[in-house]
């Protein structure tokens, strides 16, 4: 594998919101890579940070505790700056400018052109598991194994935004400038090759250098089992 930087330069830093969800697994798919993260539980944890990634967790809650723990306001700003995000299942609801059957206190950051339709594809009962398609990845198969837990649905793409992979013929993973979102959880799969392509998109860019491509394995391992899979988006 090879880090997201330039030789003799510092990889860069990928803070990781730790207030919900699986931000532990999305650690290690990033460590895999060799880029190193933070955790993501204060506005302090943001300071140097060169990328974010949101994880999944049940979006009404985790737009509750980005505002008690001061960090609403300070991710918008850095967002609205051009800080490279990943927001994965709730991650995308939290990121989408407009959120069908939301509670009327659902926050969001209207950071990438697309409607979304919260646990658009049932309860926890109709999760699923399936291979996607997907452009760009940096090596091995084109298909990536994709963890559907009550993801939302996109209902909407707006100009500007690419999609990326589709199940049905229905986005699930869209990119709009610095911001990647994914319907399902990535860093369930034990396939670090979506991490991978996160980084390329902007590790080129840092300290006015050139990177190194990052390159994500000859694909997929056997995916998580177990309590992971249980949790909410």
């Amino acid at each position: 594998m090879t880090t997201a930087s330039a030789a003799g330069a510092p990889a860069p830093l990928v803070g990781v919101l730790a207030l919900q969800g699986a931000f532990a697994s999305h650690q290690e798919r990033l460590a895999q890579l060799g880029a190193p993260t933070r955790q993501v539980r204060t506005p302090a944890d943001l300071a140097g940070v060169d990328a974010l990634v949101m994880p999944g967790g049940e979006s009404t809650t985790m737009s509750k505790l980005l505002v008690t723990s001061g960090l609403y306001d300070p991710i918008g700003e850095l967002v609205t700056d051009g800080l490279p995000v990943l927001g994965t299942c709730a991650g995308m609801i939290l990121l989408a400018t407009e959120v069908l059957d939301s509670r009327p206190d659902q926050l969001s950051y209207g950071a990438i052109d697309i409607t979304v339709r919260r646990n658009g594809y049932g309860r926890q009962l109709d999760s699923f598991e399936t291979e996607l398609v997907m452009r760009d990845l940096p090596v091995g198969s084109a298909t990536f194994h994709g963890v559907f837990i009550r993801a939302p649905k996109v209902e909407r793409v707006g100009q500007g935004v690419e999609v990326l992979a589709e199940h049905d013929g229905v986005p699930v993973l869209l990119r709009q400038r610095a911001v990647t979102v994914a319907a399902f959880h990535p860093e369930l799969s034990n396939d670090h090759r979506l991490h991978a392509q996160f980084l390329n998109t902007f590790a080129s860019t840092l300290d006015g250098g050139e990177a190194a491509t990052v390159q994500g394995g000859s694909g997929p391992s056997e995916p998580q089992t177990g309590s992971e899979r249980t949790r909410s988006s």
